[in-house]
């Protein structure tokens, strides 16, 4: 890599992805690997691209909670949070230290995704869904943080019928994260999301509370598109069954649903929506 070339790093509860290329979301080269501990993820990432120079930018998709707003003295490091060897790790300084002349962007991953996604839009929102559910969103062109960023898995919506399960959530256990994000369906139904494509009863809790999600959505920041991605969104006919229950739910008021256009999508770019938003930042 010749100095001056630019880096993205997406950082997922469970993988993590180095790569370089431009921004405009191009990727040249990438390397994923699982995360660990900060000290451990970042070596790994580092290493990796001192192998290929010098970067002049480094654009991070992080999962949070990490603050991102430039304003807050504890910019760019991540905030509570029961991932063990993260909670006050400071990204920015990690890759200052490595890289002393750098400039170095941050969002979160599901915002990074939101510019991956957007494909011309100006009011798009993304959830992802895997080790925990994340939801960023574009208003009128622009990324919404507020005080620190979207806590999107981390609100209450209504219990399905028949389901009595307590959640996973390690604060709140039956928010959204806690009762249909991975590591919750797993402990549900006692297997893993891919080997549960087969049990309909999974999926319609699973799509219940995403379309719940959508609605939420709709009603307060009110998007034209919704696009869920992560690895639990990868069942056959998931976006489909979601947006039907919305739809249901929805009851003909919001406008946004009247195009004759699928409403929730899954993303166009698949599994790189994270890496390519990390570069686009840097644009």
């Amino acid at each position: 890599m010749k100095k001056g070339v630019i880096a993205g790093i997406e950082m997922g509860g469970t993988k993590t992805v180095v790569a370089v290329g431009q921004a405009d979301g191009t990727v040249l080269e990438e390397f994923r690997y699982p995360t660990t501990d900060g000290e451990e993820t970042f070596k790994t990432a580092i290493e990796w691209l001192r192998e290929r120079g010098e970067p002049r930018a480094i654009g991070v998709a992080a999962f949070g909670p990490v603050s991102v707003n430039k304003a807050r003295p504890d910019y760019g490091q991540m905030l509570k949070t029961p991932k063990p060897g993260w909670a006050g790790f400071s990204i920015v300084g990690a890759l200052k230290e490595a890289f002393p002349n750098v400039k170095v962007e941050i969002e979160t991953d599901v915002n990074a995704a939101v510019l991956a996604e957007a494909n011309g839009l100006a009011d798009v929102a993304y959830i992802t869904i895997g080790t925990g559910i994340g939801g960023g969103v574009m208003a009128d062109g622009k990324l919404l943080h507020g005080a620190v960023h979207s806590e999107f898995g981390h609100w209450f919506p209504r219990k399905a019928a028949g389901d009595d399960f307590g959640g996973v959530c390690p604060f709140h256990g039956d928010c959204l994260e806690g009762l249909a994000s991975g590591p919750a369906m797993t402990k549900r139904w006692g297997k893993e999301p891919k080997e549960l494509l087969a049990d309909p009863q999974a999926w319609e809790f699973e799509t219940y509370y995403l379309a719940q999600a959508c609605m939420t959505l709709l009603a307060s920041v009110n998007p034209s598109r919704v696009v869920i991605g992560g690895g639990v969104s990868q069942a056959e006919g998931f976006h489909a069954m979601v947006e039907e229950k919305l739809r249901t739910m929805a009851k003909g008021y919001f406008a946004a649903l009247e195009e004759n256009t699928p409403f929730v999508v899954p993303p166009l770019h698949a599994q790189q929506a994270g890496i390519r938003g990390a570069l686009m930042l840097l644009a």
